[in-house]
């Protein structure tokens, strides 16, 4: 699939997933940079704002499958991974696979299950395999994982380590849609008979993986190759900051670049895109100080001071 075709394709699964979901196309555009670049996606935010329906509206647009976990308290991994069940005909066991088991994966409000059930399924991210007893399942390929969190409510939560947020290649927020937004979202209700609205499927698991190649094709010049490394290496100088980007966020830094490059049509990445996608790839993998988070200082705000900072090269 070449960059033109690959855009169209992007362009047919936004419109289809706007048809259901009121967010700004930002927002949905990061949840599909994270698709195409083969990566996933955390949304922290209140609820009734429209994780899970932006989760299910992108699988069903994607043609791919989908499985959402709740997670809590009393989650144990094997209810995510799956388990072995004791057959009583031929007196085996057999693995019985655990919701994990799906193309597009909603762990909805992560920040509630214990460390190890998270540990589960972050590895499963990481290595896009599970083992269950010695034995080692493969996860359905492609493999997506929207996990959601509640800033407000942290009663009875585990949050997750900041080292292991480092998992997810976007963090982003979907935020209260505008006046105009919340007036659709009542007169899209009133026109159908149904609570949820649907989407249509606009791809096959097969165009989807063709879709994720496409970003391998982006050139990227060395002189924005080391604008993002310069942009990773400020965060680790910054004084407010204890612990900066990792080189693994700088790859990703790097894929998702590629990645929004495909989106908006064009078979190369420029520092424009680098600075358009760096609050959301990469505000979630600094660690302040504590004397920055007591001064109420915010990763955001790192992030644009370093991007402010760092010099932007001029690219022919």
């Amino acid at each position: 699939m070449n960059v033109t075709e690959a855009s169209a394709e992007c362009a047919a699964v936004l419109d289809g997933v706007s048809t259901a979901v009121i967010a700004e196309r930002d927002f949905l555009e990061s949840v599909l940079m994270g698709i195409v670049g083969q990566g996933h996606v955390l949304i922290e935010d209140v609820p009734g704002t429209g994780k899970t329906l932006t989760a299910r509206s992108f699988a069903k647009a994607l043609g791919l499958s989908f499985s959402r976990i709740q997670f809590t308290p009393d989650l144990l991994p094997s209810d995510v991974t799956g388990t072995h069940v004791f057959n009583e005909g031929d007196r085996t066991f057999e693995f019985t696979e655990g919701p994990i088991f799906a193309n597009v994966v909603l762990a909805d409000e992560i920040n509630r299950a214990p460390p190890k059930t998270q540990a589960a399924l972050l590895e499963a991210m990481e290595e896009k395999q599970v083992t269950v007893d010695g034995d080692t399942h493969q996860l359905p390929d492609p493999f997506f994982v929207m996990a959601t969190q509640n800033p407000v409510e942290q009663e009875g939560t585990f949050a997750l380590p900041e080292a292991q947020v480092d998992r997810f290649a976007v963090k982003t927020a979907i935020g209260y849609p505008n006046e105009d937004g919340e007036f659709d979202l009542l007169k899209r209700r009133a026109a159908r008979r149904v609570q949820s609205p649907s989407v249509e499927r606009v791809l096959t698991t097969e165009r989807v993986r063709a879709l994720q190649q496409a970003p391998e094709s982006i050139h990227v010049e060395d002189d924005v190759l080391r604008y993002m490394v310069a942009i990773s290496r400020e965060t680790r100088a910054d004084p407010r900051v204890r612990i900066g980007v990792s080189p693994r966020g700088t790859q990703r830094l790097f894929e998702a670049a590629r990645a929004r490059a495909v989106i908006v049509g064009r078979e190369y990445v420029t520092p424009d895109d680098v600075k358009r996608i760096a609050p959301a790839v990469l505000a979630h993998r600094v660690v302040l100080t504590p004397d920055a988070k007591i001064s109420d200082i915010t990763k955001a705000t790192v992030i644009k001071d370093v991007l402010d900072e760092v010099p932007v090269p001029t690219i022919d």
